[in-house]
């Protein structure tokens, strides 16, 4: 069974970190500034600041940041700074059985859904794919900050994740299936492929997104991931945006999941707003959903938070 974290409320503290890349201090303060103007403390990882190349800090320290939040009992979500590469780094370095005995939200995506998924296929604790801090600001739409707290600080239940008006969810193979949700960025889950942290996709609705990556890259990431079985093993599939992607030989992203997934008959959802898009779905990794391509509806079932 998975493990629901404590619901986020106003007045909480919230903890920040740096798992992946590094990230400029005066975007991390303006960024802290709003989400204190929203009425959450901050307690700050001691390596958030720190600047060390492609990851903010050694593999270790970032973990240690994670730990130290995961273990602080004031701390009531884990929100990161950015993605950008490097998090799986931190897996080995963390305790997955206290985590799983101090569930709260954890929230982010790009490169942070190594983390996301790795949190709830070791420690069975739901997590978000959903904002991490560079997302705290005005320019940020009012679907994205819906989303994300209709998700962690509401018990809103069934929960119906829709599009915004005027860009619709495509369903391309009609069908019905129910099982926990897994996935996030393509990129970073090919990467852990033959690792101790490869996804596990078996029984489970399998969704991807993608961003800046030419078609001839998700031709390659598609197909290590069928020959890997990942598609073979899930229920169904939801691709969401390919944000920034450029065409390839006059093949675009649509074409590859019209030849590569449509002839695999399971139930395969496209278009969702997730991850790099402008728009950004909140979806609780490892939740029981309804993936309903036939009515074209994917519903959360259960609330994410208890």
């Amino acid at each position: 069974m998975a493990i629901k974290p404590p619901l986020l409320k106003t007045g909480d503290t919230i903890g920040v970190v740096t798992p992946g890349s590094p990230l400029d201090a005066n975007i991390i303060n303006m960024r802290v500034r709003y989400l204190r103007d929203l009425g959450f403390n901050i307690l700050f990882g001691r390596y958030v600041y720190a600047y060390e190349g492609i990851t903010a800090a050694p593999a270790r320290q970032r973990a240690e940041d994670i730990m130290e939040m995961f273990s602080d009992p004031s701390v009531k979500m884990i929100l990161s700074t950015r993605g950008g590469t490097g998090v799986q780094t931190v897996l080995p370095y963390l305790d997955f059985d206290v985590i799983k005995k101090n569930p709260k939200v954890i929230s982010g995506y790009s490169d942070i859904t190594v983390l996301l998924n790795s949190l709830y296929q070791f420690s069975q604790l739901i997590t978000f794919h959903s904002l991490m801090l560079v997302d705290f600001r005005l320019e940020t739409p009012a679907y994205n900050f819906n989303q994300f707290f209709e998700a962690i600080s509401t018990l809103v239940s069934p929960r119906a994740i829709q599009n915004p008006p005027n860009m619709p969810q495509v369903s391309l193979v009609p069908g019905n299936v129910t099982g926990p949700i897994v996935g996030g960025n393509m990129t970073s889950i090919v990467n852990t492929l033959g690792t101790p942290y490869e996804i596990n996709t078996k029984g489970k609705i399998f969704f991807l997104e993608e961003v800046n990556s030419p078609t001839t890259a998700i031709f390659r990431y598609l197909t290590q991931l069928l020959m890997s079985g990942k598609f073979e093993d899930c229920l169904g599939i939801i691709m969401g945006e390919c944000t920034n992607c450029p065409v390839s030989y006059g093949t675009t992203y649509e074409d590859l999941i019209n030849d590569l997934l449509v002839p695999l008959g399971k139930p395969l959802m496209t278009n969702l707003a997730t991850g790099h898009g402008f728009y950004k779905a909140a979806i609780p990794i490892g939740s029981e959903v309804e993936l309903n391509t036939t009515d074209n509806k994917l519903t959360v079932l259960e609330p994410a938070v208890k």
